[in-house]
């Protein structure tokens, strides 16, 4: 169990950036899967090739024989499994990682903006406003860039784990027989083997087997709880932050219109009203300058 002990430490700092659903998931990765895996399984089938004996002493037909019959080990193939199913939580770790590192980088330049006071780095607080994906807790919250991702890698993890199922099954089938009969060359003729302990590790394939649909159940749940989850924020955000217009009824739609009248007409007499208000008064001021030079005739006559 010392080999998977790097990849325990690295999927348990993805725990707690996981769902409720993604812990489980890793529950049943490493009780049900790595556990049972290093526990017993390496165990049954360490006498896989030693035991499996033919009943012919032709040089080279037991060995191809068994290659036939298990084109990889159960055990490898299950490492491998267990290996491709955990890349993309991986992955999703190290992008979370990532987020959480450049939005530190983000507040630690905010805040010394914000020591400076002048109107610039006012300017630069909200110029370097970012999406907070860290609580105060420490922990994420799984929405934007960071819930893309992590559907992504779901679905990856949907379509490994499905993958890995369907080779199972083209491969060696989900139960081992007593017998397996090999005719292939250098076989001289119809060769019987027989494996060792078939009851028994087909015990062991099942259990892997129901394990693995476990998790991928899991997946595909924790999958459609994001998608609804997202849904619902969207409504939630489109009723909040979206001014929905309230056509009026008949009458009152004509009243507005009457009244928008009344208003540009009030407007255009008023305006009309200043204007001569203008004209009267520049007509006031003119009028003495232009009987000013008639009364000086006027004058000049009577003289």
């Amino acid at each position: 169990m010392g080999e998977w002990d790097l990849l325990g430490r690295l999927l348990d700092k993805v725990q707690s950036h996981s769902t409720v659903i993604g812990k489980v998931w890793l529950t049943v990765l490493f009780v049900f899967r790595i556990l049972v895996l290093g526990t017993g399984a390496e165990k049954v089938w360490g006498d896989e090739q030693s035991d499996f004996v033919c009943n012919t002493q032709q040089p080279g037909c037991e060995n191809v024989c068994y290659d036939l019959a298990f084109p990889i080990s159960h055990v490898r193939f299950w490492v491998f499994q267990i290996i491709a199913v955990a890349t993309p939580k991986l992955l999703y770790l190290g992008y979370v990682l990532h987020v959480i590192h450049a939005e530190k980088k983000m507040k630690e330049r905010m805040k010394k903006q914000a020591e400076l006071d002048d109107p610039a780095s006012l300017f630069l607080r909200r110029a370097y406003k970012v999406p907070k994906y860290t609580k105060s807790t420490g922990k994420i919250s799984i929405r934007g860039r960071l819930l893309r991702s992590y559907v992504f890698h779901l679905v990856a993890k949907i379509i490994l784990e499905v993958v890995f199922i369907v080779g199972q099954y083209f491969l060696y089938g989900f139960t081992l027989q007593t017998r397996f009969v090999c005719a292939t060359f250098p076989c001289p003729h119809k060769v019987d083997c027989f494996l060792s302990r078939p009851t028994e590790k087909s015990v062991i394939i099942w259990f892997m087997l129901v394990a693995a649909c476990v998790s991928l159940l899991l997946s595909v749940v924790e999958l459609i709880y994001l998608c609804v989850k997202a849904v619902k924020e969207c409504m939630a955000r489109r009723q909040d932050y979206t001014v929905t217009p309230v056509t009026p009824p008949l009458l009152e739609r004509k009243a507005f219109r009457s009244l928008d009248d009344e208003v540009i007409q009030n407007c255009a007499n008023l305006e009309l009203e200043l204007q001569g208000r203008k004209l009267g008064v520049n007509g006031v001021n003119e009028a003495p300058k232009n009987v000013t030079p008639e009364n000086n005739n006027m004058e000049e006559i009577h003289i």
